[in-house]
């Protein structure tokens, strides 16, 4: 990967491979998660949290497969059942395609289970070598022999075990190969040598075992991801204008007739109601839209909510901790943080309001700004329901200003202003009759 960061840290459609991985695992409702860490193992564990029934194990020095899952067998010491094992690697398993792997595993009776599947350019995979249709050995890409290389049939790095023999069977794995490694994949040769059952399980889509080992199958996943994402929101009633352009996060929900327009990207727990436009080129991260809302072009809303029939943009941009009531309007290049924004109020052109409170069907002029930091702390501006702010005003933190007043163009507001009162914090105008003639006429003369 050429990275400081793990990689199955990497994100693909706003999860960690790591994380895609595990909450596959989660859906069999397994009664522990064991996650063998090794390269930047602290990073990992980090990364990780504390979640519930999860362990870290660290595989030090790393001896390959089969010396990984030895790692494990302290934590699951005394216990029974059945162990899957999967790859960090490889995110795109699908739950029921785990489900199928536990299922055959369990009605078998095998030991150990392997997850294969069929590519016509199998390179770099371990062959599965059968006799007489049954299972007898694994073998990696770089011990096969010319004959074997020719197998279509590969291991899929995820298995089921049977608890029971599969520690002492790991112990018995050599490394007599061209890494120098335990291969987990020789254990099948030993339970066939122990007379214990190996049985497979082939996946219809190869696609799915897909491992991460670079920048580009690492792209190449993430539009996997986001094109799997993209085909169910269009079958929910989503309509995307160009899906190939339209990047959307796992998590992410989006309600019925809403139309996403071509660049628009959504990211993180973003939500989404029925029947909104989102126009091109706009981002939201986090953020919570209802219905009805337009969002026009090349927003961006990070941490922030628009309620029900909001209206927002082009160009503007909504900041942590900003909430837009119903029917709020916020226009060209206008920035909001940390503000409330009442219902029906309007802030439509070239503003910024931070740290403010703006009441119901206020109306908050082109080019005004809150002043709400001193240098050392911030401080909180309130407009008052259906009060009107005049262009250009400059609101100095802390600042009230009350219901239905009025604040004239161009004033710069020190003091609280009292309800239905107006406001005027500018000079007085002085009109000098002829002035610009005669300096016309004097830089005429001194030219001469």
């Amino acid at each position: 990967m050429k990275s400081a960061r793990p990689k199955v840290l990497h994100p693909a459609g706003g999860m960690s491979l790591i994380q895609r991985v595990l909450r596959t695992a989660a859906t069999v409702n397994p009664a522990t998660v064991t996650v063998v860490v090794g390269h930047e193992a602290d990073a990992v564990r980090a990364h990780l949290g504390r979640a519930p029934g999860l362990s870290t194990v660290v595989q030090e020095p790393q001896l390959g497969t089969g010396h990984a899952l030895l790692q494990a067998e302290p934590p699951l010491e005394g216990q029974t059942g059945t162990v899957i094992l999967l790859s960090a690697d490889v995110p795109l398993l699908k739950p029921a395609t785990l489900r199928a792997l536990l299922d055959t595993h369990e009605q078998s009776g095998a030991a150990a289970t392997v997850v294969t599947a069929m590519m016509q350019r199998p390179y770099g995979y371990g062959r599965i070598v059968r006799v007489g249709g049954d299972i007898a050995r694994i073998v990696e890409e770089r011990d096969a022999s010319p004959a074997e290389r020719e197998i279509k049939e590969i291991n899929a790095g995820i298995y089921a075990f049977d608890l029971a023999p599969l520690f002492a069977a790991l112990k018995s794995i050599g490394a007599e190969n061209a890494q120098g490694e335990y291969y987990l994949p020789d254990l099948v040769g030993i339970y066939r040598r122990q007379r214990r059952g190996v049985a497979t399980w082939t996946v219809s889509d190869a696609n799915e075992i897909r491992g991460v080992n670079s920048r580009s199958e690492l792209a190449e996943v993430t539009r996997m991801v986001r094109q799997q994402k993209n085909e169910e929101l269009m079958a929910a009633g989503v309509t995307l204008m160009d899906p190939a352009t339209t990047y959307v996060d796992i998590d992410v929900q989006v309600g019925a007739d809403t139309v996403l327009y071509p660049g628009v990207i959504l990211e993180g727990s973003t939500t989404i109601g029925t029947a909104c436009a989102i126009h091109a080129g706009v981002r939201l991260t986090n953020a919570t839209v209802g219905d009805r809302v337009v969002i026009l072009d090349h927003c961006v809303v990070v941490d922030a909510s628009i309620a029900n029939d909001g209206h927002v943009g082009p160009f503007a941009h909504l900041r942590p901790g900003t909430v837009m009531g119903e029917g709020a309007r916020v226009g060209n290049f206008v920035e909001l943080k940390k503000t409330t924004m009442g219902a029906g109020a309007k802030a439509n052109h070239l503003a910024y309001i931070g740290d403010a409170t703006i009441g119901e069907k206020a109306n908050i002029g082109a080019g005004t700004i809150t002043c709400n930091y001193d240098g050392t702390h911030k401080h909180q501006t309130t407009v008052g329901a259906g009060a009107f702010v005049g262009s250009n005003s400059t609101l100095v933190a802390p600042v009230t200003i009350g219901d239905n007043a009025y604040v004239a163009a161009g004033s710069a507001i020190t003091s609280d202003v009292p309800a239905d009162a107006l406001a005027i914090g500018r000079s007085r105008q002085q009109n000098k009759d002829g002035w610009a003639k005669e300096r016309r006429d004097r830089l005429a003369k001194a030219s001469e």
